[in-house]
């Protein structure tokens, strides 16, 4: 792991909060935001953090003091963002589906702008903003038709994909924008899709709208922003990770001639490395045909192999009661004499895609003995849900080698707690009805 978080450190917040639980080391998170940082400090720059990697506050407040600011999909992220502390300047709004109750909140919070996805979304803003008596800042996404080379369902660059609007019609809203007294464009964005690692694609992506933005400019609209979007992959197993000197030299070089401050909206790369998801057996099974390793974790915890076949490579942290030594390795050099076989590693959630991981070489497990999944800082908390009335896990930040709950598990009684005041309102309700015809 690219962290300090070693198994003793582990095992200690495992005993100290329970699990299933989430630790983030908040020092690698620093580390991550500065690289990127570093990477475009030869230019106007600003990194935004995608908030739906992970949207804890204390997190968000963590890269708040680091400078950050903030790509937000919802209105709720915009929120969480401005309640921990990113500047209203530095916050963006994107998504494919903004009601008009939230373009009309993202307008009164006075952020950076909002990033367009459609005409018909473009029309609402102006409607809304004409109401308000406000212009409208915006940017539009553009689809440039590029295949990121990334699992299908987190490619987003593509004309079959949901996402952005193509060039032509890019074109037709900017000028439709430039000739509204309720609407100015201000920024130009593209994004073609997540966990990326291969350059050529983000290269591509970077011409094609660099090559509009002139044409945009010769039309006298003024594109002060490029927003390049996010997407930077990470090492989950055997993938080759992206220099952030070459990544930031792709985009440069696309934008020769071009005085616009760049935009990049980093967020697996930000805290994906930073967080691991931490995990106690339950016992082993064998059917005579597969073994299965039964954990209190579960796909509700973590959906991504469920959802995407991902990878989270397993470290065990503590067996048979003792805190193994080596933290770096799948298999700790502490147990390698112990008698490994391919095993499942599943939850208790009554569905067949519950797993976490598929025929991983392991040693003999049992109750009690604590695993950890990797690189689960990005799209593991913020993916979480509560299937099968499960809670939540905690989750818990380190820093300094210390310790502190940022995030506490669900409890029942708060999951239930509108329902069941509905319920007793309703029951009351019936017990008047029957008295009353009596």
């Amino acid at each position: 792991m690219d962290n300090s978080l070693d198994n003793a450190l582990l095992a200690h917040c495992a005993k100290q909060y329970g699990t299933p639980l989430y630790v983030y080391d908040f020092q690698s998170i620093t580390t991550q935001f500065e690289a990127f940082k570093n990477a475009f400090k030869a230019r106007k720059s600003l990194i935004c953090y995608a908030l739906k990697a992970n949207s804890n506050l204390s997190i968000i407040n963590h890269l708040a003091k680091l400078g950050s600011g903030a790509d937000c999909v919802s209105i709720g992220e915009v929120r969480r963002a401005i309640m921990a502390g990113i500047p209203k300047y530095k916050i963006i709004y994107s998504g494919v589906g903004k009601r008009d109750e939230e373009i009309r909140e993202a307008l009164m919070s006075d952020i950076l702008f909002l990033n367009v996805e459609s005409r018909a979304e473009l029309e609402r803003i102006e409607s809304i903003a004409k109401d308000l008596g406000v212009v409208a800042r915006i940017s539009v996404r553009v689809n440039p038709n590029i295949d990121a080379k990334t699992h299908p369902y987190i490619s987003t660059g593509l004309h079959e994909n949901k996402f952005g609007v193509d060039i032509q019609s890019a074109k037709q809203m900017y000028i439709f924008a430039k000739n509204s007294p309720h609407i100015e464009p201000i920024g130009i964005h593209f994004h073609i899709g997540s966990q990326l690692t291969d350059l050529d694609p983000i290269k591509q992506g970077a011409k094609k709208i660099a090559e509009l933005t002139h044409s945009l400019l010769a039309l006298r609209i003024d594109i002060r922003f490029f927003d390049v979007g996010g997407g930077v992959g990470i090492r989950y197993t055997d993938e080759r990770e992206i220099s952030l000197y070459d990544y930031a030299q792709v985009i440069l070089d696309a934008l020769r001639g071009l005085d616009v401050t760049i935009i990049c909206e980093p967020g697996r790369y930000i805290v994906g490395k930073s967080g691991v998801l931490v995990s106690s057996v339950l016992y082993e099974k064998d059917n005579g045909h597969k073994r299965f390793v039964i954990v209190d974790a579960a796909m509700n915890d973590l959906m991504r192999p469920a959802l995407y076949d991902a990878i989270h490579t397993i470290q065990i942290v503590q067996k048979d009661g003792v805190i193994c030594q080596d933290s770096q390795e799948t298999s700790p050099q502490s147990i390698s004499t112990q008698a490994f076989s391919q095993a499942d590693v599943v939850g208790a959630i009554c569905e067949s895609s519950d797993f976490l991981a598929k025929n991983v070489e392991l040693p003999p497990l049992a109750h009690g003995d604590i695993i950890a999944f990797a690189n689960a800082g990005a799209y593991g908390y913020s993916m979480a849900h509560t299937y099968n009335t499960r809670a939540r896990a905690p989750e818990v930040g380190v820093l300094d080698n210390k310790d502190f709950l940022i995030k506490p598990a669900d409890r029942f009684e708060t999951m239930v707690a509108d329902e069941l005041e509905i319920l007793e309102k309703r029951r009351g309700l019936a017990v008047d009805s029957l008295e009353s015809g009596r």
